[in-house]
């Protein structure tokens, strides 16, 4: 068994160490210019020397993400209990969002330049439009699958509606909640970055149309790694953070 956690445990890095090896194999046997697809060295070589710019933008797209990730999860948590808390608005409500996330969020950037001019605010808000969406599904998902036995057993024993929620409803909704988090914080960093592509003069995305127009791919590239970094680090941190709210709902596969 401790054989077993130890190759779960280390198997995300053998991975990425043989996909970065095989990387770096196919880019040095079939002479791929830097310039089309550069190697991990060479992305590693220029992560290196222009460290102090690439810090500088990752810390502020980090920051605005987490901003509208923190919008995100109020707005999300609010919204999902208020949906799955009524049938009526889950009726109402619920396929209106639906078709709100099918829209490019993309496309808002330019609106957003429109009413909040090039800066912070359009990255914050399209980091928000784009990861709310699975925090109010999935806190709406767990609120109404609330089991009808249950809610039974709990009224005859004299707990009304908001005692059912608040007691029964919520707790019963943090794995679904946690569950989301993961979700929603790595596309907030998409949100983040493809707004400052476009709308912006600092941040990752503006790095990484910077490099490109000035054909340093390397430096693109590791910007690119870097954004992938930060969700990965926030996605664990969630992860760990879950593992120690929500135990009652994993022990099973802890046991394991």
């Amino acid at each position: 068994m401790k054989n077993t956690k130890q190759i779960e445990r280390w198997s995300p890095w053998l991975l990425l160490v043989a996909v970065l090896l095989l990387w770096q194999i196919v880019c040095a046997g079939f002479e791929v210019s830097d310039f089309i697809f550069p190697s991990p060295w060479r992305i590693w070589t220029q992560f290196w020397e222009y460290k102090e710019i690439i810090a500088g933008h990752a810390w502020r797209t980090f920051w605005v993400t987490m901003a509208g990730f923190g919008l995100a999860i109020v707005v999300g948590v609010l919204m999902g209990f208020v949906i799955g808390s009524s049938r009526i608005a889950y009726a109402a409500i619920y396929p209106l969002m639906t078709a709100f996330n099918a829209l490019p969020k993309a496309a808002f950037v330019p609106i957003l330049v429109v009413w909040f001019g090039i800066g912070a605010g359009p990255a914050i808000l399209t980091a928000f439009l784009i990861s709310f969406f699975p925090i109010m599904v999935n806190i709406a998902t767990g609120l109404a699958t609330l089991e009808p036995e249950l809610e039974d057993v709990l009224r005859v024993l004299g707990a009304k509606r908001w005692d059912v929620l608040m007691k029964i409803g919520l707790p019963r909704s943090m794995p679904y909640f946690f569950g989301s988090l993961k979700v929603a914080i790595t596309l907030a960093f998409v949100g983040t970055t493809v707004s400052e592509m476009t709308a912006a003069n600092e941040g990752i995305g503006y790095l990484l149309i910077s490099a490109g127009s000035a054909m340093q791919m390397g430096l693109a590239f590791a910007g690119l790694m870097v954004v992938g970094a930060m969700a990965m680090l926030m996605y664990e941190l969630f992860s760990v953070i879950e593992k120690h709210t929500t135990g009652w709902a994993h022990r099973g596969s802890q046991n394991q």
